[in-house]
């Protein structure tokens, strides 16, 4: 069963990430099935394009968009499944929907870590646009952005994902607008919270 130009894929687990472990107890976060932060955002390779040859594989994991698995509300209350379902909790997914496979960004994707506030005047735990680069890929290397580089980018172009246990940022490439040098006193912005995934 293969799709002409898409991936199919099924979730690693549950279609919502809406349970966190605190000591021995689980606790539900959420019970909405409309917001999209609490949508899981990892699946599983099912099968590949047809069409085209891909690096990504049957049974690679991925990070995908919030939407993939989003099940919502119709004007007369029934409840659907989004656009990509396919059959089975089974679904479909575009190349462009898929941030990083296998702990390796996709296409034009990089993962950022957010940072610790240090004006102690603001309210904000985090400083606004500015982070840490976790995850770069090819073309970033290329121009000497690599893990590690301490980075700004533009506003509200960033999706929160939780990998591995750190909270960090996906964003596009061309969202990182300068680089900076090190002061010494940067730390990472990582709740504890983001670790009980």
């Amino acid at each position: 069963m293969n799709s002409l130009y898409s991936f199919i894929v099924k979730p690693l687990n549950d279609r919502y990430d809406n349970i966190r472990r605190v000591d021995d107890t689980n606790l539900i976060i959420n019970t909405s099935i409309e917001d999209h932060r609490f949508i899981s955002k990892k699946a599983v390779v099912v099968s590949t394009p047809a069409a085209y040859n891909t690096k990504i594989n049957i049974g690679d994991e991925l990070y995908i968009h919030h939407n993939v698995f989003r099940r919502w509300y119709d004007q007369k209350g029934n409840e659907r499944n989004s656009s990509t379902y396919f059959k089975d909790d089974l679904y479909f997914v575009t190349p462009q929907q898929i941030y990083m496979y296998n702990l390796k960004p996709h296409l034009d994707y990089c993962f950022i870590k957010p940072i610790k506030n240090q004006d102690l005047l603001e309210a904000r735990k985090e400083q606004p646009n500015v982070g840490i680069v976790k995850y770069t890929n090819n073309t970033l290397e290329a121009l000497g952005i690599t893990p590690g580089t301490l980075i700004t980018f533009t506003p509200n172009s960033e999706f929160e994902f939780i990998i591995e246990g750190e909270r960090l940022y996906c964003m596009k490439l061309n969202d990182i607008a300068l680089t900076h040098e090190y002061q010494g006193n940067e730390k990472e912005n990582n709740p504890s919270w983001a670790k009980s995934h």
